[in-house]
C-alpha cells in the first residue's frame, strides 16, 4: 500500500513538472507572438528550378538591378547576383534577413547582394530593372499600384504562382506544377 502511495506521489510530481514545462513553453510562445512581426505572406521557399526560370523569363543581365520583394532566405537575390546583377532583397522578418545575409556570404556574392529589413509596401524600389515576387494574390493586388507608380517603363516583374488580377501578363511559363508570370511596366500616360 505504501509503495502505491509513493508511486502516486512520484507520478504527481512528474506530472506537475511536465505541466509547469508546458506552461513555460506556452508563455514563451505567447511572448514570441507578441514580439513577432506580422507577416502578410508565410515564408515558403521557391524551388531552385523556379528561381532559375524566373530569372530566365525576366532575362536578367549583369546590367540589371533585381529587387526581390518578400525575399525570405535570399535565394532569388543570390541567384541574380551569381548572374552578375546587383540584387536587393526586402523582407519584414529580421530572422529571414539575417539568414539571407549569411547565405549570400556563404555563396560569395555578398558584395552584389544587399538585404533590407523593411515593409515591401514602403521600400524604395525605383532603381529596380527587375522585380521578383512570390506573394499571395491579395498582396500582389495591393502592390500593383506601387509597382506601376514607382518603376520605370520597361521594368520586368516576375511572379511565382500568382497573377495580378486584371493586369494581364506578357507571358506565362509552366515550371513543374506552378506557373510564373511576366509583366513589363508600360510607358507612363502623358
Amino acid at each position: 500500500m505504501e509503495q502505491g502511495r509513493q508511486g502516486f506521489r512520484r507520478a504527481r510530481r512528474v506530472m506537475s513538472r511536465s505541466f509547469a514545462g508546458v506552461l513555460v513553453a506556452v508563455g514563451a510562445l505567447a511572448a514570441h507572438a507578441q514580439n513577432a512581426v506580422p507577416l502578410d505572406v508565410p515564408f515558403v521557399p521557391t524551388p531552385s528550378e523556379t528561381v532559375n526560370a524566373m530569372l530566365k523569363l525576366a532575362d536578367v543581365q549583369k546590367s540589371d538591378v533585381v529587387y526581390d520583394l518578400g525575399s525570405g532566405d535570399g535565394r532569388i537575390v543570390i541567384a541574380a547576383a551569381r548572374r552578375g546583377a546587383r540584387a536587393v532583397g526586402v523582407d519584414i522578418d529580421p530572422q529571414r534577413i539575417d539568414e539571407a545575409r549569411r547565405n549570400a556570404k556563404s555563396a560569395g556574392v555578398d558584395e552584389r547582394a544587399r538585404f533590407v529589413n523593411g515593409d515591401l509596401f514602403r521600400a524604395d524600389i525605383h532603381e529596380a530593372t527587375v522585380v521578383t515576387l512570390y506573394l499571395l494574390p491579395r498582396v500582389n493586388e495591393r502592390l500593383k499600384p506601387k509597382l506601376l507608380a514607382e518603376l520605370q517603363p520597361g521594368t520586368r516583374i516576375v511572379s511565382h504562382g500568382f497573377d495580378m488580377g486584371d493586369w494581364k501578363p506578357e507571358r506565362t511559363v509552366a515550371v513543374g506544377s506552378t506557373t510564373i508570370y511576366l509583366w513589363v511596366v508600360p510607358a507612363k500616360a502623358q
